[in-house]
Protein backbone atom coordinates (compact mmCIF):
# COMPACT_ATOMS: atom_id res chain seq x y z
CA UNK A 1 0.00 0.00 0.00
CA UNK A 2 1.09 3.72 -1.07
CA UNK A 3 1.53 5.59 1.99
CA UNK A 4 -0.89 8.06 0.42
CA UNK A 5 -3.23 5.70 -0.05
CA UNK A 6 -6.12 5.19 2.32
CA UNK A 7 -6.86 2.30 4.06
CA UNK A 8 -9.09 -0.81 2.14
CA UNK A 9 -12.38 -1.22 4.29
CA UNK A 10 -13.71 -4.49 5.41
CA UNK A 11 -17.39 -5.54 3.24
CA UNK A 12 -18.22 -5.91 7.17
CA UNK A 13 -17.45 -1.99 7.69
CA UNK A 14 -20.81 -1.30 7.90
CA UNK A 15 -21.65 -3.71 10.47
CA UNK A 16 -19.06 -3.13 12.62
CA UNK A 17 -19.95 0.73 12.44
CA UNK A 18 -23.71 -0.18 13.54
CA UNK A 19 -21.95 -2.06 16.50
CA UNK A 20 -19.54 1.01 17.22
CA UNK A 21 -16.52 -0.65 16.83
CA UNK A 22 -13.38 1.43 17.44
CA UNK A 23 -11.73 1.17 14.36
CA UNK A 24 -7.41 0.80 13.64
CA UNK A 25 -5.38 0.67 10.44
CA UNK A 26 -4.13 -2.92 10.13
CA UNK A 27 -1.81 -4.16 7.32
CA UNK A 28 -3.65 -1.57 4.90
CA UNK A 29 -6.86 -2.40 6.47
CA UNK A 30 -9.64 -0.16 8.33
CA UNK A 31 -10.69 -2.87 10.48
CA UNK A 32 -12.40 -3.20 14.08
CA UNK A 33 -9.84 -3.32 16.83
CA UNK A 34 -12.57 -3.54 19.96
CA UNK A 35 -16.45 -3.19 20.38
CA UNK A 36 -17.22 -3.59 23.83
CA UNK A 37 -13.24 -3.68 25.00
CA UNK A 38 -10.84 -6.65 24.62
CA UNK A 39 -11.68 -7.85 28.03
CA UNK A 40 -14.71 -9.08 27.78
CA UNK A 41 -14.15 -9.90 23.91
CA UNK A 42 -11.50 -12.06 25.46
CA UNK A 43 -13.19 -14.11 28.11
CA UNK A 44 -16.30 -14.88 25.27
CA UNK A 45 -14.20 -16.33 23.23
CA UNK A 46 -12.05 -18.45 26.17
CA UNK A 47 -15.52 -18.88 27.79
CA UNK A 48 -18.01 -19.25 25.21
CA UNK A 49 -17.53 -17.93 21.35
CA UNK A 50 -16.54 -15.23 19.68
CA UNK A 51 -16.87 -14.07 15.93
CA UNK A 52 -13.73 -12.05 14.10
CA UNK A 53 -13.87 -10.53 10.76
CA UNK A 54 -11.17 -11.82 9.05
CA UNK A 55 -11.97 -10.53 5.56
CA UNK A 56 -8.54 -8.76 5.08
CA UNK A 57 -6.38 -12.29 4.63
CA UNK A 58 -5.76 -13.49 1.46
CA UNK A 59 -6.98 -16.97 -0.30
CA UNK A 60 -5.03 -18.63 -3.30
CA UNK A 61 -5.93 -21.21 -5.34
CA UNK A 62 -3.27 -23.56 -7.14
CA UNK A 63 -3.96 -26.42 -9.38
CA UNK A 64 -2.16 -28.54 -11.84
CA UNK A 65 -1.16 -32.50 -12.08
CA UNK A 66 2.13 -31.69 -10.07
CA UNK A 67 0.73 -28.73 -8.14
CA UNK A 68 1.81 -30.68 -4.61
CA UNK A 69 5.08 -31.66 -5.68
CA UNK A 70 6.20 -28.35 -6.58
CA UNK A 71 3.97 -26.66 -3.42
CA UNK A 72 6.37 -28.76 -1.28
CA UNK A 73 9.10 -27.43 -2.61
CA UNK A 74 8.69 -23.96 -1.97
CA UNK A 75 6.87 -25.08 1.39
CA UNK A 76 8.26 -26.69 4.85
CA UNK A 77 5.65 -28.83 5.80
CA UNK A 78 5.06 -31.96 4.14
CA UNK A 79 2.02 -31.25 1.41
CA UNK A 80 2.10 -35.19 0.61
CA UNK A 81 0.38 -36.26 3.60
CA UNK A 82 -2.57 -34.47 2.80
CA UNK A 83 -5.23 -36.01 1.64
CA UNK A 84 -8.23 -34.22 -0.06
CA UNK A 85 -10.41 -32.04 2.78
CA UNK A 86 -7.26 -31.96 5.04
CA UNK A 87 -4.95 -28.75 6.04
CA UNK A 88 -1.73 -28.17 7.65
CA UNK A 89 0.03 -24.55 9.21
CA UNK A 90 3.21 -24.28 6.69
CA UNK A 91 5.69 -21.62 6.15
CA UNK A 92 7.46 -20.43 3.41
CA UNK A 93 11.03 -19.36 3.67
CA UNK A 94 13.32 -16.52 1.92
CA UNK A 95 17.05 -17.82 0.42
CA UNK A 96 18.37 -17.54 3.98
CA UNK A 97 16.12 -19.61 5.59
CA UNK A 98 14.00 -16.34 6.87
CA UNK A 99 10.14 -16.16 6.47
CA UNK A 100 8.33 -14.81 3.83
CA UNK A 101 4.79 -15.92 5.36
CA UNK A 102 3.00 -18.70 7.39
CA UNK A 103 0.02 -19.61 6.12
CA UNK A 104 -2.67 -22.80 5.96
CA UNK A 105 -2.42 -24.74 3.29
CA UNK A 106 -5.50 -26.97 2.24
CA UNK A 107 -6.18 -29.84 -0.71
CA UNK A 108 -9.77 -29.43 -2.18
CA UNK A 109 -8.73 -32.58 -4.28
CA UNK A 110 -5.46 -34.29 -6.05
CA UNK A 111 -4.60 -30.72 -7.67
CA UNK A 112 -5.97 -28.08 -6.36
CA UNK A 113 -5.11 -26.37 -3.40
CA UNK A 114 -6.45 -23.60 -1.30
CA UNK A 115 -3.85 -20.98 0.76
CA UNK A 116 -4.98 -18.70 3.56
CA UNK A 117 -1.98 -16.17 3.74
CA UNK A 118 -1.58 -12.95 6.01
CA UNK A 119 -3.09 -9.78 4.98
CA UNK A 120 0.45 -8.19 4.86
CA UNK A 121 1.85 -10.44 2.77
CA UNK A 122 -0.86 -11.17 -0.08
CA UNK A 123 1.37 -9.40 -2.64
CA UNK A 124 4.60 -10.63 -1.80
CA UNK A 125 3.43 -13.90 -1.25
CA UNK A 126 1.73 -14.09 -5.20
CA UNK A 127 4.98 -12.43 -6.22
CA UNK A 128 7.03 -15.17 -4.88
CA UNK A 129 4.84 -17.65 -6.27
CA UNK A 130 4.39 -16.37 -8.96
CA UNK A 131 8.51 -15.87 -9.58
CA UNK A 132 8.73 -19.79 -9.08
CA UNK A 133 5.43 -20.74 -10.94
CA UNK A 134 6.48 -23.61 -13.56
CA UNK A 135 3.97 -24.55 -16.63
CA UNK A 136 1.78 -26.23 -15.90
CA UNK A 137 0.46 -24.63 -12.97
CA UNK A 138 -2.64 -22.32 -12.55
CA UNK A 139 -1.50 -19.95 -9.70
CA UNK A 140 -4.79 -17.17 -8.85
CA UNK A 141 -5.25 -14.81 -6.33
CA UNK A 142 -8.53 -14.92 -4.62
CA UNK A 143 -8.40 -12.44 -2.23
CA UNK A 144 -10.88 -9.94 -3.61
CA UNK A 145 -13.90 -12.34 -4.04
CA UNK A 146 -14.11 -13.47 -0.66
CA UNK A 147 -14.97 -12.38 3.04
CA UNK A 148 -14.03 -14.01 6.03
CA UNK A 149 -15.42 -14.96 9.51
CA UNK A 150 -13.55 -16.76 12.75
CA UNK A 151 -15.59 -18.06 14.67
CA UNK A 152 -13.95 -19.09 18.21
CA UNK A 153 -14.46 -20.78 21.25
CA UNK A 154 -15.98 -23.55 23.20
CA UNK A 155 -19.15 -22.77 21.63
CA UNK A 156 -18.44 -22.53 18.41
CA UNK A 157 -19.75 -25.88 17.41
CA UNK A 158 -23.26 -24.87 18.68
CA UNK A 159 -23.32 -21.65 17.22
CA UNK A 160 -22.42 -23.29 13.63
CA UNK A 161 -25.49 -25.16 14.22
CA UNK A 162 -27.28 -22.47 15.08
CA UNK A 163 -26.31 -20.40 12.14
CA UNK A 164 -27.22 -23.25 9.34
CA UNK A 165 -30.25 -23.23 9.71
CA UNK A 166 -32.76 -23.10 6.84
CA UNK A 167 -29.97 -22.06 4.46
CA UNK A 168 -28.36 -23.48 1.67
CA UNK A 169 -25.72 -24.38 4.05
CA UNK A 170 -27.53 -26.20 5.95
CA UNK A 171 -26.48 -29.95 5.10
CA UNK A 172 -22.56 -28.69 5.64
CA UNK A 173 -20.81 -30.27 8.27
CA UNK A 174 -17.80 -28.50 10.32
CA UNK A 175 -14.89 -30.50 9.33
CA UNK A 176 -12.88 -32.38 11.62
CA UNK A 177 -9.67 -30.48 12.81
CA UNK A 178 -7.50 -28.90 10.53
CA UNK A 179 -9.96 -29.83 7.42
CA UNK A 180 -11.85 -28.00 4.81
CA UNK A 181 -15.56 -28.37 2.98
CA UNK A 182 -16.98 -25.94 0.92
CA UNK A 183 -20.03 -26.05 -0.79
CA UNK A 184 -19.45 -25.71 -4.08
CA UNK A 185 -16.18 -23.91 -6.67
CA UNK A 186 -16.57 -20.13 -5.74
CA UNK A 187 -19.17 -20.77 -2.45
CA UNK A 188 -19.13 -21.08 0.87
CA UNK A 189 -15.67 -22.57 2.44
CA UNK A 190 -15.33 -23.62 6.12
CA UNK A 191 -11.85 -24.29 7.87
CA UNK A 192 -11.06 -25.70 10.84
CA UNK A 193 -8.01 -24.37 12.62
CA UNK A 194 -8.40 -21.36 14.25
CA UNK A 195 -5.75 -18.68 15.94
CA UNK A 196 -7.16 -18.38 19.48
CA UNK A 197 -6.11 -21.41 21.13
CA UNK A 198 -10.02 -22.73 21.49
CA UNK A 199 -12.16 -24.65 19.26
CA UNK A 200 -13.01 -22.74 16.16
CA UNK A 201 -13.35 -22.36 12.66
CA UNK A 202 -13.09 -20.26 9.59
CA UNK A 203 -15.83 -19.15 7.31
CA UNK A 204 -15.09 -17.81 3.64
CA UNK A 205 -17.96 -16.63 1.65
CA UNK A 206 -18.64 -14.45 -1.49
CA UNK A 207 -18.02 -11.03 -0.53
CA UNK A 208 -21.82 -10.30 -1.41
CA UNK A 209 -22.81 -12.66 1.15
CA UNK A 210 -20.95 -12.62 4.22
CA UNK A 211 -22.89 -9.66 5.90
CA UNK A 212 -25.51 -12.62 6.03
CA UNK A 213 -23.11 -14.54 7.83
CA UNK A 214 -21.84 -12.32 9.73
CA UNK A 215 -25.30 -11.40 10.93
CA UNK A 216 -25.94 -14.85 11.34
CA UNK A 217 -23.22 -15.23 13.92
CA UNK A 218 -24.42 -12.42 16.18
CA UNK A 219 -27.94 -14.38 16.37
CA UNK A 220 -26.93 -17.43 17.32
CA UNK A 221 -24.54 -15.42 20.38
CA UNK A 222 -21.55 -15.13 19.23
CA UNK A 223 -19.46 -12.01 20.17
CA UNK A 224 -18.31 -9.89 18.08
CA UNK A 225 -14.57 -9.18 18.88
CA UNK A 226 -11.64 -6.94 17.15
CA UNK A 227 -8.05 -7.36 16.59
CA UNK A 228 -6.83 -6.31 20.37
CA UNK A 229 -8.79 -9.72 21.67
CA UNK A 230 -7.37 -11.41 18.84
CA UNK A 231 -3.65 -10.57 19.66
CA UNK A 232 -4.35 -11.27 23.61
CA UNK A 233 -5.76 -14.72 22.98
CA UNK A 234 -3.15 -15.86 20.28
CA UNK A 235 -0.15 -14.03 22.37
CA UNK A 236 -1.47 -16.10 25.58
CA UNK A 237 -0.74 -19.48 23.51
CA UNK A 238 2.26 -17.93 22.37
CA UNK A 239 0.96 -18.08 18.26
CA UNK A 240 3.26 -15.89 16.59
CA UNK A 241 2.52 -13.21 14.44
CA UNK A 242 3.93 -12.27 10.85
CA UNK A 243 6.16 -9.13 10.90
CA UNK A 244 6.34 -8.98 14.62
CA UNK A 245 7.50 -12.50 16.23
CA UNK A 246 7.79 -13.90 12.22
CA UNK A 247 10.05 -12.02 10.25
CA UNK A 248 12.91 -12.65 6.91
CA UNK A 249 15.76 -12.72 9.50
CA UNK A 250 14.94 -15.54 11.83
CA UNK A 251 14.29 -18.87 10.66
CA UNK A 252 11.35 -20.86 11.99
CA UNK A 253 13.81 -22.80 14.07
CA UNK A 254 14.58 -20.22 15.90
CA UNK A 255 10.72 -19.00 16.44
CA UNK A 256 10.05 -22.79 18.27
CA UNK A 257 8.61 -23.79 14.79
CA UNK A 258 10.30 -26.78 13.84
CA UNK A 259 7.54 -29.61 13.95
CA UNK A 260 6.54 -27.38 10.82
CA UNK A 261 9.31 -28.09 9.12
CA UNK A 262 9.96 -31.77 7.37
CA UNK A 263 13.68 -31.73 6.93
CA UNK A 264 14.02 -34.82 5.61
CA UNK A 265 11.31 -34.74 3.08
CA UNK A 266 11.98 -35.74 -0.40
CA UNK A 267 13.43 -33.48 -2.45
CA UNK A 268 13.52 -30.77 0.64
CA UNK A 269 12.33 -27.21 0.14
CA UNK A 270 13.52 -23.79 -0.37
CA UNK A 271 16.01 -23.29 2.43
CA UNK A 272 16.47 -26.39 3.69
CA UNK A 273 20.27 -26.61 4.19
CA UNK A 274 19.85 -23.78 5.56
CA UNK A 275 17.70 -25.18 8.39
CA UNK A 276 19.42 -28.73 8.39
CA UNK A 277 23.12 -26.44 9.28
CA UNK A 278 21.49 -24.55 11.96
CA UNK A 279 19.41 -27.32 13.75
CA UNK A 280 23.34 -29.70 13.58
CA UNK A 281 25.18 -25.90 14.83
CA UNK A 282 22.90 -25.64 17.44
CA UNK A 283 20.56 -22.76 17.88
CA UNK A 284 22.22 -19.22 18.73
CA UNK A 285 19.00 -17.48 19.44
CA UNK A 286 15.26 -18.70 20.48
CA UNK A 287 11.85 -17.31 20.36
CA UNK A 288 10.81 -17.14 24.32
CA UNK A 289 7.94 -16.68 26.45
CA UNK A 290 8.99 -13.79 29.22
CA UNK A 291 6.18 -13.23 32.27
CA UNK A 292 6.33 -9.71 34.11
CA UNK A 293 6.55 -10.57 37.55
CA UNK A 294 6.69 -6.74 38.99
CA UNK A 295 3.04 -5.02 38.64
CA UNK A 296 2.80 -1.94 36.29
CA UNK A 297 2.18 -1.26 32.63
CA UNK A 298 1.89 -3.69 30.07
CA UNK A 299 5.16 -4.81 27.64
CA UNK A 300 5.05 -3.58 24.12
CA UNK A 301 6.37 -4.74 21.13
CA UNK A 302 9.76 -3.36 20.72
CA UNK A 303 10.23 -2.75 24.44
CA UNK A 304 13.89 -3.68 25.87
CA UNK A 305 14.56 -6.74 27.63
CA UNK A 306 17.46 -6.73 30.07
CA UNK A 307 19.85 -8.85 32.23
CA UNK A 308 19.48 -7.83 35.97
CA UNK A 309 22.59 -5.28 36.37
CA UNK A 310 23.38 -4.84 33.25
CA UNK A 311 23.57 -2.00 30.95
CA UNK A 312 22.97 -3.16 27.58
CA UNK A 313 19.18 -5.09 26.30
CA UNK A 314 19.44 -8.24 25.33
CA UNK A 315 16.58 -8.40 23.29
CA UNK A 316 13.59 -6.39 22.75
CA UNK A 317 9.98 -7.64 22.72
CA UNK A 318 8.43 -8.92 19.21
CA UNK A 319 5.22 -9.28 21.48
CA UNK A 320 3.95 -7.96 23.93
CA UNK A 321 0.33 -7.18 25.97
CA UNK A 322 -1.82 -7.63 29.21
CA UNK A 323 -2.83 -11.06 29.39
CA UNK A 324 -6.37 -11.15 30.38
CA UNK A 325 -6.01 -14.44 31.91
CA UNK A 326 -2.97 -14.39 34.16
CA UNK A 327 -3.59 -10.55 35.31
CA UNK A 328 0.29 -10.09 34.55
CA UNK A 329 2.11 -8.51 31.45
CA UNK A 330 3.24 -11.14 28.88
CA UNK A 331 5.85 -11.09 25.77
CA UNK A 332 7.86 -12.55 23.61
CA UNK A 333 11.50 -12.01 22.40
CA UNK A 334 14.67 -13.42 20.79
CA UNK A 335 16.91 -14.26 23.27
CA UNK A 336 20.37 -15.58 23.24
CA UNK A 337 19.91 -19.63 23.45
CA UNK A 338 21.61 -19.18 27.44
CA UNK A 339 18.99 -17.07 28.26
CA UNK A 340 15.78 -18.79 27.06
CA UNK A 341 15.66 -21.60 30.15
CA UNK A 342 12.65 -21.25 31.89
CA UNK A 343 13.47 -19.62 34.78
CA UNK A 344 15.73 -17.02 33.74
CA UNK A 345 15.32 -13.60 35.31
CA UNK A 346 15.39 -10.97 33.36
CA UNK A 347 13.72 -6.89 33.36
CA UNK A 348 11.60 -5.48 30.88
CA UNK A 349 12.09 -1.25 30.66
CA UNK A 350 8.24 0.09 30.74
CA UNK A 351 8.33 4.06 30.12
CA UNK A 352 11.56 4.22 31.29
CA UNK A 353 11.14 1.69 34.45
CA UNK A 354 12.78 -1.86 34.36
CA UNK A 355 10.26 -4.52 35.80
CA UNK A 356 10.93 -7.82 37.12
CA UNK A 357 10.64 -10.98 34.78
CA UNK A 358 11.05 -14.20 34.20
CA UNK A 359 11.56 -16.77 31.51
CA UNK A 360 8.68 -18.89 31.66
CA UNK A 361 7.58 -22.32 29.80
CA UNK A 362 5.64 -21.99 26.53
CA UNK A 363 2.17 -21.20 26.53
CA UNK A 364 1.54 -19.09 28.84
CA UNK A 365 -1.64 -20.15 29.21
Amino acid sequence: MDEDSSPQASPLAAEHQKLDARFAAFAGWEMPIQYAGIMPEHRAVRESCGVFDISHMGQFLVEGDDAATWLNGLLTNDVGVLASGEGQYTLMLNEAGGVIDDLILYRLDEKLFFLVVNAAKISEDLEWLAEHRPDGIQLSDESTLYGGLAIQGPEAVVTWEKMRGGTTAAELDLPTQNGIVESSPGGLVLCRTGYTGEDGFELFAPVGEIATWFRAALDAGAAPCGLGARDTLRLEKCYPLNGSDLDSTHTPLEAGLGFFCKLDKPNGFVARDVLARQKADGLKTKLSAIRQIDKGPPPRHDYLVFVPGVTEPVAALTSGSLSPTLGDGIGMAYLPAELAKPGTALEIEVRGRRFAAEVVKKPFV
